[in-house]
């Protein structure tokens, strides 16, 4: 591990560099209008990667988001009378615009973010993915013809919007997130108000000011930013509010849970995708130059939070210390620095308690036995910032938080194990199911252990398992639900049975 040129960046320089600065929005986006909250309060969104403040945007409140609500309620009425070509043309609209504006939206979300800007491109991409997927889907939502049991009699099927959706996104994917649910919502016909995490609302607010230049009609799509202190009560309104019929949520168990709660009091349909603790497991027969590899990706990428990145690493013990050297080997090469700094590969963690939670874990982990076999620290840098080293650990109990709770930061621990039952067992052995990977080149173990792992997504031989064409979602304590694919699309579609008698 290295540092990057390490250069003295100053937060409001980048900004200033975005080639569209009109992208650069601080007001809620509300029934095809920029406005402040009723209030005028507004909360501060810094860059984690300097700890400089970005900027300043609009503090909605439960009140705010109610008339954002009733503004998709309105709109609703004529935008699930729109024919499907129409909406596939207004979503493949914005989709060329995101790709056309790549380069601001890459540094907004950079700066918001602490993403390095080869990612960030990279993340724009993914996003218009997703819309321009779902404008295509659009035109693919099919109903049914069923054979009756009666004479004389016909029964159809078909499929209608749900209506207005309540949609609530993290800040690890500042854009993708926001387009893998609002392209779907809005290609089935629904509208949306949208209150994206408050670390990143910038990113949203960008995607808004192109859905505009896009013609999205004005209450189909509205994003309320809102601090943290505003957050309980507008989810409660989101998920209490009898004109919200959908609720979508990406975020932590435990949120999850309550708002799942509060969403039954007027039963809306739920899509939650959840927290994982990822195993990764790499056979004796593996490929292991590719395994470590792909484990660099996996587990660092976006300095390791992602849900779907690996946290529990297991490496059978024939291989043990050939794949950990060959591991360690990689992942000196990456740099870690600002992420808008040349050369960075890894930057910082978000948020101050996301990097607060990792020391903790480190410090119980070697306190139970750990080694420490690469990082550890914060780096020293010529910034401040939300910095942690991409860190290594061997000799990690199965019992210490590291390994039974997501981590969601760059820690990486590696077990050994002996056999493919007692790994299955330990890699099942959690609460959680998002996503799991492992490595083999036996085509028996490869269904095997694929039907076997407890997770909703299964990488064999790869660390990647997400794109706009494949289902994405968990099992057990990881959510109900999918994303992208064929499927998302029906999250947001009731099903009518229409019998006629002749």
């Amino acid at each position: 591990m290295s540092l990057a040129a390490n250069t003295k960046i100053n937060t409001m320089t980048e900004h200033s560099k975005l080639t569209d600065k009109s992208l650069f929005r601080s007001q809620a986006y509300v029934d095809g209008s920029w406005v402040d909250s009723a209030s005028n309060k507004t909360f501060k969104v810094t860059d984690p990667g300097t700890c400089e403040t970005l900027g300043h945007v609009s503090d909605m409140n439960a009140s705010d988001v109610q008339s954002a609500i009733d503004a998709a309620h309105r709109a609703f009425e004529s935008w699930k009378q729109t024919t499907a070509r129409e909406r596939a043309r207004v979503l493949r609209g914005w989709a060329d615009l995101m790709i056309k504006n790549q380069e601001d939206l890459a540094r907004v979300l950079t700066l918001e973010s602490g993403k390095p800007i080869m990612e960030a491109r990279g993340e724009i991409l993914y996003a218009a993915s997703f819309i321009e997927w779902f404008g295509e889907e659009a035109k693919r939502v099919y109903g049914d013809v069923v054979p009756s049991p009666m004479l004389g009699s016909r029964i159809m099927v078909m499929k209608q919007p749900v209506g207005v959706a309540g949609i609530i996104t993290p800040y690890n994917f500042p854009a993708a997130m926001i387009t893998r649910k609002v392209g779907a919502a809005i290609a089935a016909g629904c509208t949306v108000v949208v209150r994206p995490a408050h670390e990143t609302p910038y990113s949203a607010l960008a995607l808004c000011e192109l859905a505009h230049r896009a013609g999205i009609p004005r209450g189909v799509l509205n994003v309320v930013p809102s601090s943290a202190e505003n957050t309980p009560s507008v989810g409660l309104e989101l998920t209490t509010n009898p004109r919200i019929r959908k609720v979508s949520f990406t975020g932590s168990t435990p949120i999850g849970k309550l708002l799942m709660q509060q969403s039954s009091s007027t039963m809306k349909r739920v899509s939650l995708e959840l927290g994982g603790n990822a195993p990764f497991i790499v056979f004796d027969d593996a490929d292991l130059e590719a395994a470590a590899e792909h484990l660099v990706a996996c587990k660092f990428r976006n300095s390791g939070q992602t849900c779907v990145c690996a946290n529990r690493v297991y490496v059978h013990e024939n291989v043990y210390d050939e794949f950990v050297d060959k591991f360690i080997a990689k992942v000196e090469k990456l740099r870690v620095g600002h992420g808008l700094d040349k050369g960075t590969t890894f930057g910082p963690m978000i948020t101050e308690r996301g990097l607060l939670k990792v020391e903790d874990q480190l410090q119980r982990s070697v306190a139970a036995g750990a080694k420490i076999v690469m990082g550890g620290h914060r780096p020293s840098l010529h910034v401040r910032g939300h910095y942690f080293e991409p860190t290594v650990l061997t000799n990690v109990s199965d019992s210490v938080p590291m390994s039974c709770e997501e981590t969601f930061g760059p820690l990486c621990p590696i077990y050994k194990f002996a056999s493919e039952e007692e790994v299955l067992q330990r890699a099942n052995n959690v609460d959680v199911g998002l996503a799991g990977y492992f490595f083999s080149r036996d085509i028996g173990r490869i269904f095997r252990v694929a039907e076997a792992l407890e997770v909703g997504m299964v990488g064999v031989n790869t660390g990647s398992v997400s794109s706009e064409v494949s289902p994405f979602g968990g099992v057990k304590e990881s959510g109900v639900g999918r994303e992208g694919s064929k499927y998302g699309i029906d999250e947001y579609m009731n099903v009518k049975a229409i019998n006629i008698s002749l």
